[in-house]
């Protein structure tokens, strides 16, 4: 069964045969083995094209600053399910990444295309960029809804890898646009929502990318791409000295029951 249109059968990024492999037009082994990093390839594999020395560095920053952050959610999902499954290694990774969403990890696809959106509007309407924050904000603030890329539990007075990469991206001529409207958010967002919320990791992210020229679409990679190096690290920890048990221990102890009880062994309550 055909679900929607499906006439191009073609893929650009790679291709091979009995005696190569072609990658986004580059010959594998002779081109790209041992001549280019990862970072690089990452760029390469994505947008078809190599990254001047600013996109490089901006890539570089962003996946080394979501990398890691401690035992997250994520990051216990992966190590209890490899405590389980010592053999399953891509288990318990697809844990971890299957716990990258729009409140840990994952949200710099939100917070992208928020500003993204915020953009749009303002060029599409010739509106001042800072009247349509104003604007968006207080619709957020209406709906009771979260602002994309701002406000963090644990950095509550700023976000320090925020801080990092913005000034990063100030230094080497990179912010741009999308930096400027993020900022606008953090600037105007605590009066309006009346509460503190500084630019995040993952606010910054996407502001850095975007500038830089990285495809909307392809946001949420990079997380995920940072976040599976971090996994490999917490796995191979775990394999040499596991505390997933030691995890799940604790939160059946810090969990209480509060549901239907007993009052004869063996006879469920209603």
């Amino acid at each position: 069964m055909r679900i929607g249109k499906q006439d191009q059968a073609f893929t650009a990024i790679a291709t091979s045969n009995k005696h190569s492999v072609t990658v986004r037009g580059n010959d594998l082994c002779n081109d790209l083995i041992g001549k280019i990093d990862f970072t690089d390839y990452f760029w390469l594999l994505v947008t078809g094209e190599r990254p001047d020395d600013k996109q490089r560095l901006v890539t570089n920053a962003c996946l080394v600053a979501i990398a890691e952050h401690g035992l997250v959610p994520s990051v216990q999902a992966a190590r209890m399910t490899l405590a389980a499954a010592p053999e399953a290694w891509q288990g318990a990774m697809s844990a971890g990444l299957l716990g990258m969403g729009s409140v840990v990890a994952g949200s710099s696809e939100e917070a992208g295309r928020c500003l993204a959106e915020l953009l749009e509007k303002s060029r599409g309407t010739g509106r001042d960029i800072e009247d349509v924050c104003r604007e968006t904000l207080q619709e957020l603030k209406a709906a009771r809804r979260k602002v994309p890329g701002l406000g963090h539990p644990q950095h509550s007075a700023g976000d320090p890898r925020a801080n990092a990469l913005l000034t990063l991206a100030d230094d080497n001529g990179v912010s741009g646009d999308y930096v400027r409207a993020l900022r606008l958010l953090g600037e105007l967002a605590p009066a309006i929502m009346d509460r503190p919320l500084p630019i995040n990791v993952s606010g910054a992210i996407p502001a850095l990318m975007l500038d830089a020229g990285w495809p909307l679409e392809a946001l949420k990679g990079v997380p995920l791409l940072a976040r599976a190096a971090g996994l490999v690290a917490h796995l191979y920890e775990e394999s040499q000295r596991s505390i997933g048990f030691i995890m799940s221990h604790e939160a059946d102890q810090a969990i209480g029951y509060d549901g239907a009880t007993s009052d004869t062994p063996g006879k469920s309550g209603s």
